[in-house]
């Protein structure tokens, strides 16, 4: 079994282009935050990934493995709720709402996407939404404490910058 030695963050959305003829994994949004753990790839071959610390993972990112070859990670579609709203004011409750809960959130201009529980969903509701069951990936905002470097390596510890996508901070 190989293991993980980097894991390269990608800051775009997969396409299917991007990902033929490479090595897929396909994980819900729960299997994405991993630290040391065996995952199995969509071609059944085994890797391990074996990090100092904990990484929240996201379609697009890459996981480079001890021959050289990258691991393209992908969102599983999962079950969803679409919530919508009168407009865009109410959609921004809502999201208070949500946040306030410390829900993940995928947030667009027209919905806000959550993971499935009932009692949200009856909240929501009461709260005047639209809540819709859906299928679809789940990409939710990422934490304002999220670690922002693009590149980390197994080995020395090191965090590399991808220097197409540095971040100002102030």
């Amino acid at each position: 079994m190989q293991r993980v030695t980097k894991v390269h963050f990608h800051t775009g959305n997969v396409t299917d282009a991007a990902t033929s003829g490479h090595k897929i994994i396909m994980l819900l949004h729960d299997e994405r935050r991993v630290r040391r753990k065996t995952l199995t790839l969509d071609s059944s071959d085994k890797v391990l990934i074996d990090l100092p610390e904990t990484v929240a993972l996201r379609s697009g990112d890459r996981l480079v493995l001890e021959d050289g070859s990258e691991v393209i990670v992908v969102a599983a579609t999962e079950p969803l709720y679409s919530v919508t709203a009168s407009n865009a004011t109410h959609l921004s409750e809502l999201a208070w709402h949500i946040g306030n809960r410390h829900l993940a959130a995928a947030i667009s201009a027209d919905r806000i996407l959550i993971l499935r529980d009932h009692v949200i969903k009856s909240m929501l509701i009461g709260l005047g939404a639209t809540v819709e069951d859906i299928e679809a990936p789940f990409e939710p905002v990422r934490g304002a404490y999220h670690n922002t470097n693009h590149t980390h390596t197994h080995h020395d510890h090191d965090h590399d910058h991808d220097h197409d996508h540095d971040h100002d901070h102030a």
